[in-house]
């Protein structure tokens, strides 16, 4: 999270009016992420006073959101701790603030933990969380198309290849080709909705329970086995981009108490773990050079920049020390 677009209190106040939920006592810019602008908002009501997130939106547009404001409630309705937008006294929960897609959401309780501070524990309810969210949403109504999936991935690594060493250039396209042929006969890979960037700062914990999963918004359909990767690349790795087998094994054991793996998921892992480390090395790279993706709009803000070779090591860690799912 992070804050692109200034909010000033006459500005969230004209936002405020459309609501019952009292007077803005205080508000404060969130930093961190890269994507969004996100404020800490509280407000009163008698004698309550009570915290929510204000989040604008600098990159989906007002038409893409409803997938996820619709998500985010079902999530939440079926016992999932996910912020859901907040509806105004006339049922509208998707605003617009200062040119930008807005929502209000609660505040949710629990707070981050460090990468390096992470456990085998923490993992486990990452595992068992995540597969409650995946189960959850099996039968949501809406279907969307990763922005960051394998059709960006062919397009964008076709476009970057010739900016790289040939070594950078051949491991990207091989990763992009062994997904291909992983998707032309998948077999019994289980799909729908998944979260799509649950890295661990995008997670609350109260202890090494998560209370909370944050930052739905590269939600999309597609393989539940590619968003367990994601984690897996994120919280069990060491500074070098080795695999913590403990935490590794803690995520996925308690993954498959609550959804159990099909045979042909055990087959896909290794080539999906490459893939999810691919995929977020790719993102990376690109603004990591200065090169212009065709998704962005001309006035979304100057990204964050973060290490591409980071998900580089991993990658390379995960084509020469492939691990198993749990039998």
């Amino acid at each position: 999270m992070a804050v692109y677009t200034e909010v000033t209190e006459a500005d969230l106040n004209g936002l405020l009016a459309d609501y019952d939920l009292g007077s803005l006592v205080s508000m404060q810019g969130i930093d961190g992420g890269i994507e969004n602008t996100n404020y800490f908002v509280t407000l009163q009501q008698g004698d309550k006073t009570t915290e929510y997130v204000l989040t604008l939106f600098e990159e989906l547009s007002q038409e893409e959101l409803p997938f996820f404001v619709e998500l985010c409630q079902w999530q939440a309705d079926r016992g999932v701790d996910v912020p859901y937008a907040i509806r105004d006294r006339n049922g509208i929960g998707l605003k617009r603030l200062n040119n930008r897609p807005a929502v209000l959401q609660p505040r949710l309780r629990g707070g981050h933990v460090a990468q390096q501070d992470l456990t085998p524990a923490h993992c486990a309810s990452a595992g068992k969380v995540l597969a409650q969210f995946h189960n959850a949403g099996r039968d949501f109504y809406l279907k969307r198309q990763a922005h960051r999936g394998v059709f960006w991935w062919r397009r964008e690594s076709a476009n970057i290849k010739s900016h790289l060493q040939q070594e950078d250039a051949e491991l990207l396209m091989d990763e992009v080709s062994a997904f291909d042929q992983l998707r032309e006969q998948p077999g019994d890979l289980p799909m729908g909705v998944i979260h799509g960037d649950l890295f661990h700062d995008n997670a609350l914990f109260e202890g090494s329970d998560i209370t909370a999963l944050l930052d739905l918004y590269n939600a999309a359909t597609a393989y539940f086995l590619y968003d367990l990767a994601i984690v897996a690349n994120d919280w069990c790795t060491n500074a070098d981009g080795s695999i913590d087998l403990a935490r590794e094994q803690a995520l996925l054991e308690a993954y498959a108490a609550v959804r159990p793996f099909t045979p042909d998921e055990q087959q896909a892992w290794p080539v999906l773990a490459r893939t999810a480390a691919m995929r977020f090395w790719l993102s990376r790279l690109i603004p990591w050079l200065g090169i212009a993706q065709e998704m962005r709009s001309d006035d979304a803000p100057e990204m964050k920049l973060k290490d591409p070779d980071e998900l580089k090591q991993i990658l390379l860690n995960r084509r020469q020390f492939p691990t198993s799912l749990p039998a």
